[in-house]
């Protein structure tokens, strides 16, 4: 597994769907996962530490997990199918260890409010991970060419979200991330 920090959120040009940016930790590389916009809200509003009047969602869901006893211990983003990322919220209650599946958003905008890792599965980076190439500014597929760790037809069913990585000009990313 890999930690992951939230980068930025984006909105696509071509569709102007959210785009959530998920940066590796340890290295330069990115995950970009599509999210709705009201979870691109509830992450964005809870970054920016924005005051709401009432709990949003996730914040419910964070205090009925710890009403009912349980924390937080992570997320992960573990899998990508046909298109679809997929997120287990990993917490802890009574000695238990518990796994709930869910989606990636949901699962971010809870992790930044319970302020727990967010990490993603090596295999999940192998088929959606991309880098910068520092030259162009422009974003690539962090999977080598004519690697087999992403199965050729997956990755054939993952030419829309291919296409939008493609379109992505990172040089406006914080220039932290430049070497």
């Amino acid at each position: 597994m890999l930690e992951m920090t939230i980068d930025s959120i984006r909105v696509s040009l071509m569709n102007y769907q959210r785009v959530v940016i998920l940066k590796e930790k340890e290295s330069d590389r990115y995950l970009p996962i599509w999210i709705g916009p009201a979870e691109a809200d509830a992450i964005a509003i809870k970054l920016q530490n924005v005051p709401v009047a009432r709990p949003l969602t996730h914040d419910l869901l964070g205090y009925v997990i710890s009403a009912l006893g349980a924390t937080v211990s992570s997320i992960i983003v573990n899998d990508l199918l046909n298109d679809t990322f997929y997120a287990r919220i990993i917490m802890d209650a009574d000695g238990k260890h518990m796994e709930v599946d869910c989606r990636p958003s949901d699962a971010i905008a809870l992790a930044v409010r319970t302020g727990v890792p967010i990490f993603a599965e090596e295999s999940v980076m192998d088929k959606a991970g991309i880098v910068l190439d520092h030259e162009s500014g422009k974003a690539k597929s962090a999977t080598p060419e004519g690697s087999k760790k992403a199965d050729e037809e997956e990755l054939k069913g993952m030419s829309a979200f291919r296409d939008f990585i493609e379109s992505l000009n990172l040089e406006d990313f914080d220039q932290r991330h430049k070497s």
